[in-house]
């Protein structure tokens, strides 16, 4: 019996662009392999520029677990991988910033380098992603995000009192079919007690 093996779809979700200081905070970057069936290596470099300076420095690098580096001082010992691991073709660039800080406002590149390995030939290519992060005191909702849970909260109560107006319908309209049932059964009775009635009175009469 032979199984196939089943891979995850990728999908290029865009990044986070507001941290809260002192709290840790995923700088987002996936680029998916166009042709999946092709086998490919890729490594991942990132950029950054502070918000008060004019050219961007390299940040990070990653090859594989045996081959990643942080070049940035301002981030030592503050920055972790977080994207694909076990695996040279990389898909997820992610990294995480810890203990976020102010200075970490600014412009962040993240570029995958991808060589695909067709049979006879190698092609490279790069995908450049931008992340503009900026770092507040206190991370505040949105309001799409407000306008999404009140119409939940509104729907919810509003299919709610649906189903109490649909049971109380319900309840009368099988009350009114009881009622109906008894009244045609009295009338049955009462019709059936009628004729026993006028045909004992018929047959005295023929006596």
């Amino acid at each position: 019996m032979r199984t196939s093996v089943c891979h995850g779809a990728c999908v290029e979700v865009e990044s986070d662009t507001e941290a809260e200081v002192n709290r840790g905070f995923k700088l987002g970057c996936i680029s998916c392999k166009r042709r999946g069936e092709v086998p490919a290596e890729a490594t991942v470099e990132w950029y950054f520029k502070a918000s008060d300076e004019t050219d961007f420095s390299i940040l990070y690098y990653y090859e594989d677990n045996d081959r990643k580096e942080v070049f940035d001082p301002r981030f030592y010992e503050r920055l972790g991988w977080r994207g694909s691991n076990g695996t040279k073709d990389l898909q997820d660039g992610s990294i995480y910033i810890h203990n976020v800080t102010f200075n970490d406002t600014g412009t962040y590149h993240c570029t995958f380098y991808r060589t695909l390995k067709y049979t006879g030939y190698e092609f490279n290519t790069n995908h450049t992603k931008c992340v503009n992060l900026k770092v507040v005191p206190q991370l505040t909702r949105g309001l799409a995000s407000i306008l999404s849970e009140v119409m939940m909260y509104v729907s919810i109560i509003g299919l709610q009192l649906w189903l109490v107006v649909e049971m109380i319908y319900c309840y009368r309209k099988i009350a009114a079919a009881g009622e109906e049932a008894l009244r045609e059964s009295a009338a049955d009775y009462l019709a059936i007690a009628s004729e026993s009635k006028d045909n004992c009175a018929a047959v005295q009469v023929e006596e």
